[in-house]
C-alpha cells in the first residue's frame, strides 16, 4: 500500500461490519496490539458518508448480510 494513501481506522466491530456490508473496501486488519484489532478501510467521501450514517443511526443494511459479515470479521480476528 502506498505511503501517502489515506485510511479510515476503527476498532469497532459493529461499524466495521456495517462498512463491509455497505461495500466499503476493508484493506487489512492491524493486530499489532494483542488487546485490540484495528480495521483499516480506504478513506473516501463514500466511507465518511457511511460512517456518519452509522453513528446517526440512519444507515440501512440487510440484517442477514450484516450478521454474516460480522461473523466473517470475527473469524479473521481470531483465525
Amino acid at each position: 500500500m502506498a505511503q501517502d494513501e489515506q485510511y479510515f481506522e476503527t476498532a469497532d466491530l459493529g461499524l466495521a461490519a456495517a462498512l463491509v456490508t455497505s461495500s466499503v473496501s476493508l484493506l487489512r486488519l492491524n493486530k499489532s496490539n494483542p488487546r485490540r484489532v484495528i480495521f483499516l478501510f480506504k478513506d473516501s467521501t463514500y466511507t465518511k458518508e457511511k460512517v456518519n450514517l452509522y453513528w446517526s443511526k440512519e444507515l440501512s443494511v440487510p440484517a442477514l448480510a450484516l450478521l454474516e459479515n460480522m461473523r466473517i470479521l470475527k473469524t479473521r480476528i481470531y483465525g
